[in-house]
């Protein structure tokens, strides 16, 4: 073999990463590259003074050379004993696959190493990589350890910006077929930021883009444990206590298991504690140490859930090591019971414990809620893998402790920060939040005391175990994939590595995943690559007199879909396949199958993330109107630029750089603006817009509002977040485009769904069930008639209508009807019996009828009496029978030919008849005072006013003086002659 002086500097860095306990990466360029694996393992072993390092090699399908250890080990000793061969004369690399324990691995198969440790990991078949891949196996490596990452022969690192990727074929579509690597593009700019990276070619020449390595000098470092040994002598007065945190590996660790040994000896049963970190922080180790310290406490039921048992290895085995640090013995004080399922690998699922009196540690599934009707302490560890319906019936009566990822790999999807959580604030009664630091640590903690309701308290784990703090590799893997982010660009320019694009494009990651439950690494793939793929974002006030970056308020991602040919829709669904891409029109094309709906364009929204501090203000929905205004061509491009670039093509000869050795790779320069208004750049011509989301009644409403139509709904949940998927669909209003094709895909899907209401959907609360269903926007689209009678045999017998009537008078119970209501309920919402009802009247039909729920699943759903929702249920009977009825008389009218042209049809009153006949009587009182006005006014009674002459007058006057003085003589005589007779 030829022999060749190595670089001093690549023995320097491997040095440096064993002193400081990070991990050193190198990326080796050539088809040679894999007998150097050998030298850089070499390296690794003679300055490490731990065992020889465990390899990790992971590979797309083939290795290229043999990997049975054994063999050729026994081969090996075969020669040398007949003198044919000597250590010398064999291959260094055939010596190293034989003498080192080394784990082969499928890319595919790379979710079974998780929670490995290793101390080199080699990656080679770069074009199988993907974002996901390199996160999953990074993590795995120790401090101090190496990756490497084998690529074929290049003449110019360039090439890699060309490669066809695996992943691309899931990008291409019919309609969008030309992908642009510039994931790759900033993968390989990205590894002239990381220190600790070095670029070899296949001789081990290091290559221009490394040239940090020029100044590399050797460091020397020292633990600082310090604030550790404080820790454990402050509390030599408990020395079980001490025993325990002696255990932890990190300052960090040791702060947690401290506070939760402190929840534990409070015995508050309610009390939740979430503890959150990123892999690789020793979440499992502290859980059990503290389950430990609680057997120690007398806790006598405390239960575990996982996803599988298999998981709590970890767990189990510090739950161990706590009852060893106590002086538990096994056998005596406690013994262990493994699983005998052969799927679970013999998986440890109970310690009994038996020293004082009879305490378990006992494995249950999560779906095993109701077990725990005697727990004391509940562990849920990795919570964010059980789905969101499980972790809350898991939570009850007593001390929950849950353990969740939430960075790297595994925390990318954080369905239980952003919704448990978020839940478990608002469920919590008039909240007093404090926010105090772990003392001398860096864990974080927030607890929230509520006055009624459970205790919330929040850990944070942030020192790793694996490697040292701030390990160069973790921080250039956080900024590659974005990964450890805290609270329409042009792809070309976000993903060329200027300093200014990185800081907008870990902006908008950032509210991607504090927005978004459901992220991975390989989406910052999919928005870079695919064609498909486009970036909307809605930013703040813009002073152009500053130079600082905007303001996101909110994200939409866009997947142009559809305009699929009919050639290929038909060859496809003949075969029962479904390509990649395209979610919406393979997916609607199936279910109703028209193969004339996939070729139709459309854009779907993939996902809609608006900044924390900023939502629930309007700011998603103004996007979304924008969004569909801009494709509906409110915004024409007057003065269009053309601005997407063409992928770049490989020059070798580019920054002055003819080879490997002297090839410079810098951000490239000619690049258009980060930011382009929609005015800038001319829409697509689309028919529809569409969205696929996780079905929740928050989610339900905020699409209803925007007038989107749902089409499908999967029967079967997410695993994860326990939602079924919604497909809505709106169309858009361009010339020439009719909306009868959705609307007969409402009519079908709305049929569908109340079939299925009474089966998988029968889970569903009655609001979200009611608001699907209650499509107002639809109804002006629906033309159908009413049943007739014929029909109406069908459904009810003239037996089932007396049922219905004698139930209306209240002369017999509702269970007499209960199976008349499926029919009543599904012509009254398919529009054949058009009457007119209320949302809480519709609702309680839609649950009796449709979804089979009783009356007290109704109570306890509505939070109402039952006599009142029976009440509602009475009048729903009575004004569907009335209909029933008018349907009926029109029947027999019509056989017996009565003409109803002058037929009064029954209406309901507008407004009740005390109302109106009180308004009548007031119009004739106010009649008759007008009418008695009239007659007593002066100009009418003038006419009958006698004339008469001045001596007809005093003749009149002086014959009415003469008789007043006969009237008094009179009335003197009889007072007169009445006296006397009383005298006598």
């Amino acid at each position: 073999m030829h022999r060749k002086k190595l670089d001093n500097r690549i023995r320097v860095l491997i040095e440096n990463g064993l002193a400081c306990n990070h991990r050193s990466m190198f990326v080796i360029v050539g088809d040679k590259g894999r007998d150097h694996v050998v030298v850089l393992h070499h390296i690794l072993t003679k300055a490490s003074l731990r065992p020889r390092p465990s390899v990790l090699w992971c590979y797309k399908k083939e290795l290229g050379f043999t990997t049975h250890r054994k063999k050729r080990m026994r081969m090996l000793q075969k020669k040398m004993r007949a003198g044919k061969a000597g250590l010398d004369d064999e291959k260094p690399f055939d010596l190293f696959v034989a003498s080192t324990q080394i784990r082969y691995c499928y890319y595919s198969e790379t979710h079974k190493i998780l929670g490995n440790t290793y101390g080199m990991c080699i990656l080679q078949d770069f074009e199988a990589l993907t974002p996901n891949l390199l996160a999953r196996t990074i993590e795995t490596i120790e401090g101090g350890g190496l990756v490497v990452i084998l690529l074929r022969s290049l003449t110019s690192l360039r090439q890699l910006y060309t490669i066809a990727m695996d992943v691309h074929a899931r990008y291409r579509t019919e309609a969008h077929s030309d992908v642009v690597g510039r994931f790759n593009e900033r993968f390989l700019l990205s590894l002239a930021s990381c220190q600790a990276c070095c670029v070899l070619d296949d001789d081990l020449n290091i290559l221009p883009i490394s040239s940090h390595m020029n100044s590399l000098k050797a460091e020397q470092f020292s633990s600082n444990d310090s604030a550790f040994k404080e820790l454990l002598e402050s509390l030599s007065d408990s020395p079980q206590l001490r025993s325990l945190l002696k255990l932890c590996k990190t300052l960090d660790q040791a702060n947690v298991v401290l506070k939760l040994l402190n929840i534990v000896a409070e015995n508050s049963l309610r009390h939740t504690v979430s503890l959150t970190a990123a892999r690789g922080r020793g979440k499992s180790a502290a859980l059990g140490l503290a389950t430990a310290g609680a057997i120690g406490s007398g806790f006598s039921n405390i239960f575990v859930t996982s996803p599988s048992p298999e998981n709590l290895k970890t767990y189990f085995q510090f739950v161990c090591r706590g009852f060893d640090a106590l002086n538990f013995k096994e056998h005596m004080d406690y013994e262990v019971v493994q699983s005998a399922n052969p799927e679970f690998n013999k998986a440890i699922v109970r310690i009994n414990v038996i020293r004082s009196h009879r305490q378990t540690v006992q494995y249950i599934h999560p779906t095993d809620a109701a077990k725990l009707g005697q727990a004391e302490l509940v562990i849920i560890d990795e919570a964010a893998a059980i789905p969101l319906v499980h972790v809350k019936r898991l939570l009850g009566p007593y001390l929950v402790f849950m353990a969740s990822t939430v960075n790297g790999y595994e925390g990318t999807g954080r369905s239980l920060s952003l919704k448990l959580l978020h839940q478990l604030r608002q469920e919590t009664a008039c909240i007093t939040g404090t926010r105090t630091g772990a003392a001398a640590g860096s864990s974080k903690e927030t607890e929230l005391t509520a006055t009624s309701g459970r205790v919330l308290t929040e850990l944070v784990l942030e020192e790793s175990i694996r490697y040292g703090a701030g390990d160069p590799v973790e921080s250039w893997l956080n900024q590659l994939l974005c990964l450890d982010v805290s609270l329409a660009p042009k792809v070309d320019t976000l993903f060329c590595f200027h300093k200014v694009s990185e800081v907008f494009l870990q902006r908008l990651m950032s509210i991607y995943v504090a927005a978004h439950y459901k992220n991975s690494p390989n989406d910052l793939q999919m928005i870079s690559d695919a064609p498909a793929h486009h970036l909307f974002v809605l930013l703040g006030p813009v002073d152009v007199n500053q130079k600082n970056i905007p303001e996101i308020l909110c994200v939409i991602q866009v997947c142009l879909e559809g305009d699929i040919s009919k050639a290929s829709v038909d060859d496809q669904m003949s075969r029962g396949k479904r390509p990649s891409g395209d979610l919406i029109p393979w997916t609607l094309a199936q279910q109703f199958q028209d193969s004339d709906f996939p070729g139709l364009s459309g854009a779907r929204i993939v996902r809609i993330a608006t900044h924390p501090d900023y939502q629930s203000m309007g700011y998603g929905s103004r996007a979304v109107e924008l969004l569909q205004q801009y494709y509906e061509g409110a915004f024409p491009a007057l003065d269009e630029v053309q601005m997407d670039l063409k992928p770049a093509e490989v020059n070798g000869q580019e920054d002055g750089g003819g080879s490997l050795l002297e090839e410079k790779i810098a951000p490239r320069k000619d690049l258009p603006p980060l930011l382009a208004k929609l005015s800038e750049r001319r829409a697509e011509r689309l028919d529809w817009l569409g969205v696929c989301y996780g079905l929740t009644p928050e989610l339900q409403k905020f699409w209803a509002r925007r007038n989107f139509v749902p089409v499908y709904i999967r029967q079967t949940p997410n695993e994860l977040t326990g939602e079924f998927s919604c497909i809505k669909i709106k169309c858009l209003r361009n010339e020439g485009q009719s909306q009868e094709w959705l609307a007969a895909y409402w009519k079908d899907f709305q049929r569908r769904f109340i079939s299925l209401l009474g089966f998988q959907f029968a889970v569903f609360p009655i609001n979200l069930a009611l608001g699907i269903l209650a499509r107002q926007a639809m109804l002006a689209l629906d033309n159908s008639a009413g049943i007739d009678r014929a029909e109406l045999t069908i459904f009810f017998s003239d037996y089932d209508l007396k049922r219905l009537e004698m139930y209306s008078q209240n002369l017999v119970d509702h269970h007499l009807i209960t199976d008349l209501l499926p029919f009543l309920a599904r012509l009254f919402f398919t529009r054949k019996i058009k009457v007119d009802l209320s949302t809480l009247q519709a609702g309680i039909l839609m649950a009796l009828g449709l979804q089979h729920k009783t009356v007290d699943d109704i109570v306890k759903e509505m939070n109402l009496p039952s006599s009142q929702i029976l009440a509602l249920f009475n009048r729903i009977v009575r004004k569907c029978l009335s209909y029933l009825n008018q349907v009926c008389e029109s029947a027999i009218e019509s056989h017996l030919g009565i003409d109803q042209r002058h037929k009064i049809t029954a209406q309901e009153l507008s407004r009740p008849l005390e109302e109106e006949l009180n308004e009548y009587a007031s119009e004739v009182q106010q009649k008759a005072q007008k009418d008695l006005r009239s007659l007593i006014s002066e100009s009418d009674l003038a006419k009958y006013r006698i004339r008469a002459d001045e001596d007809e007058t005093e003749f009149l006057s002086d014959k009415l003086a003469s008789s007043k003085k006969s009237k008094k003589r009179l009335k003197k005589m009889h007072g007169g002659g009445g006296g006397k007779k009383r005298r006598r």
